[in-house]
Order: structure tokens, then C-alpha cells, then sequence
């Protein structure tokens, strides 16, 4: 497996398990796998959806922001690669 880092997350809501993610380097789509955290730390899984100011997108870009389902906790600050291989 290959791991870019493509941005981080600057907020975590964990009453209703969604992170704020930033791109800073490259893109995600729905459907792409992302790892947040470092190996063996972290957790990977399946962007399901994307949403910007409550409205779905289909990917997201370097400087957006957008929320999106978490299947574990992360934290402020935590980094996001996309996975590939």
C-alpha cells in the first residue's frame, strides 16, 4: 500500500462521529480510501460522502474543507493520506 498525505483534520465532532478535513496537498473523492493517523495508530477507511456548508460534493480540493463520517475517533490535528496501491 501506498499512503499521500493529502491534508489534515481540524475539527472533530464526537457526538455524531464527523471530521473537519482540509486538503492541503492533491484531492479525495467519494470512494477513495484515507487513513487518518500514523500507522499502527490510526485507522483506515472508505470515504462514504462529503459534504460542504451541509451539501453534498463529489470531491474536494487543495484549500476546501469538508465534513465527513468518521468510523473511529480522530483529533484536531491529526493527518490524512489517501491510500492507494
Amino acid at each position: 500500500m501506498n499512503y499521500t498525505q493529502v491534508g489534515k483534520i481540524t475539527h472533530y465532532f464526537d457526538k455524531i462521529q464527523v471530521g473537519v478535513l482540509l486538503i492541503t496537498d492533491g484531492e479525495v473523492r467519494a470512494g477513495d480510501t484515507i487513513r487518518i493517523g500514523e500507522e499502527g495508530v490510526g485507522f483506515e477507511q472508505k470515504v462514504e460522502s462529503l459534504q460542504i456548508d451541509h451539501k453534498p460534493v463529489d470531491n474536494i480540493k487543495v484549500g476546501e474543507e469538508a465534513g465527513l463520517k468518521l468510523s473511529s475517533a480522530a483529533k484536531q490535528g491529526d493527518l490524512v493520506y489517501k491510500v492507494s496501491e
